[in-house]
């Protein structure tokens, strides 16, 4: 009997050879055919081996908040900011929200008021200023953005963060919320900057914002000499400098940080500085910089910026955030790096476009694989979205609002709207839900196959840990036409619950062990669980 089965055993499934990263085939063992069974791909997992920590993940509530969150339907809103930032979960464990552990308050600069004065064509795109040029302020502007504000806290968001776009249009040049004059100075009136600088952290402090970022994406033109279509301005990085230098000592006695960069693009961390707006790292944190604010009080030892623009072909994804890692370890590697607005805008390679809109998993999987990248390669520390809610038949946002008929028509969402879901919504989840503020990531590695633009196209891994609770995280981006089985080594784990994301599902709790499990064609799945 033994040696029968030993011969057995001998019989395999005529394969000569067995994949990278996965295990041999023994087709028959006494009787039971195990050919139709799955190969695994094996996964290491280096709890000891530990990367960035996380600090967030957000959103902003530009600009479509003005309206909806002044809707009489509390029903519909409490809809959105759940799935938003709700931690709570359905009677089976599914989640009903993403979780998010940072929201964004646009401090707008008045174009609202202004009406078709102020060049900006939708009103949607336009914002109320909570300061007068009389220099006394109006707490009850912004009123729908206020709501999203404290529907966030209440859901147990844990940090705030005011951004402007522009000065007030009474402290701007041209008296408008865009810059006009396709130059790279701030559109600002000679002797403004530190009214402009008591303008913010004055709202920073009444809001009590965990973080202020004064200038975002410095390096585009804001607009044409007669038309807009937002606020915004451009800034040179001086400017940037000398607005920090005078916000800083008026959070004086706060918590407050100021987070600076939020450059257009990555490079411009970087480099691609012709023109005084680039290379950020550099400029403000390097200490021989004529512009360093490295060491301001209430100054975040962070720079920021946006994943516009960089995200194909999968060279050009995975360099971008090579040279950023590089650049940061070269001027200080203990500089924290924040990704602050991302949606997917324009042509993307021919693969994905801004319009029409699109909610469907293949939006949802290259969201992911963006954030994949962000954050195992450039070891980002926070990951925060552009639009939250848009009823704009455009894809760069996690919720959608048609109008009561359930059409896409902006101008009839301003008093109600149906609330629409999106796979990009979800995706995201799949990473803010589960990945909490101070969570580490650790190595993982398929033994034979660690090469990041193989991986780009058939299976992205990222793992995290608690330590405190001594829980372990653990996403895996799939966007093959196909089922993956993976076996986690390196973890000693009981059951893991998973949550997947696929054409059908949103993060749909079932369980799995780490022995054996199986990932969805063209899906996200996360999977939670207590090591040992």
């Amino acid at each position: 009997m033994k040696l029968f089965c030993l011969a057995l055993l001998a019989i395999n499934c005529g394969k000569s050879s067995t994949p990278p990263g996965q295990e041999p085939n023994t087709c028959i063992f006494l009787g039971v055919d195990t050919c139709l069974q799955k190969p695994k791909t094996v996964i290491t997992i280096n709890m000891g081996s530990t990367k960035q920590t996380i600090h967030s993940f957000g959103a902003s509530d530009c600009w479509t908040t003005k309206f909806i969150g002044k809707w009489a339907n509390v029903q519909k809103k409490d809809q959105i900011a759940d799935l938003l930032f709700s931690m709570d979960t359905t009677a089976n464990g599914t989640p009903k929200g993403i979780g998010l552990s940072l929201w964004r308050f646009n401090i707008g600069g008045g174009s609202f008021e202004q009406g078709q004065n102020s060049n900006i064509a939708d009103e949607w795109r336009r914002e109320e200023c909570f300061m007068n040029p009389d220099n006394t302020y109006d707490w009850s502007r912004q009123q729908g953005q206020q709501w999203f504000l404290q529907a966030a806290k209440q859901r147990g968001v844990k940090y705030t963060l005011g951004f402007s776009l522009t000065p007030p249009v009474f402290m701007s040049k041209n008296g408008k919320a865009y810059n006009s004059s396709g130059g790279t100075a701030l559109n600002i009136q000679d002797g403004k900057l530190d009214a402009y600088a008591g303008f913010m952290a004055e709202v920073t402090k009444h809001f009590q914002f965990d973080y202020l970022s004064p200038v975002n994406e410095p390096q585009w033109a804001w607009g044409q000499p007669t038309s807009a279509g937002q606020e915004g301005t451009q800034c040179t990085n001086d400017e940037i400098a000398a607005l920090c230098k005078a916000i800083a000592p008026k959070l004086a006695g706060t918590n407050s940080q100021i987070v600076v960069g939020e450059a257009g693009t990555l490079a411009y961390l970087y480099g691609t500085n012709t023109d005084n707006r680039g290379d950020q790292i550099t400029q403000f944190f390097n200490t021989a910089s004529a512009n360093y604010i490295g060491n301001l009080p209430n100054m975040a030892h962070t720079i920021s910026g946006h994943s516009y623009f960089t995200t194909c072909p999968d060279n050009t994804l995975i360099s971008t955030r090579q040279q950023l890692l590089n650049k940061i370890s070269q001027v200080d590697a203990t500089l924290n790096t924040w990704q602050t607005e991302f949606g997917i805008l324009g042509d993307i390679c021919g693969q994905y476009n801004g319009s029409p809109r699109n909610t469907g998993i293949e939006y949802g999987l290259y969201v992911a694989k963006t954030i994949h990248h962000d954050l195992v390669i450039a070891n980002m520390n926070s990951w925060q979205w552009w639009l939250a809610v848009s009823p704009y038949n455009y894809s760069d946002a996690l919720v959608y609002i048609n109008d009561p008929a359930g059409q896409m028509n902006v101008a009839n969402c301003k008093t109600d709207g149906i609330v629409v879901e999106s796979k990009q919504l979800w995706a995201f989840g799949n990473y803010a839900r589960f990945i909490r503020p101070g969570m580490k990531r650790v190595e993982t590695s398929i033994p034979g196959n660690n090469d990041p633009a193989i991986a780009a196209g058939t299976l992205m891994i990222s793992a995290w840990k608690q330590e405190a609770d001594k829980k372990v995280v653990v996403v895996l981006v799939n966007p093959e036409a196909k089922e993956k089985t993976i076996q986690l080594n390196g973890l000693t784990v009981g059951v893991l619950d998973q949550y997947t994301t696929d054409a059908t599902n949103n993060l749909k709790r079932t369980q799995s062990t780490a022995s054996e499990i199986r990932v969805p064609a063209k899906s996200v799945v996360t999977l939670t669980g207590k090591y040992q």
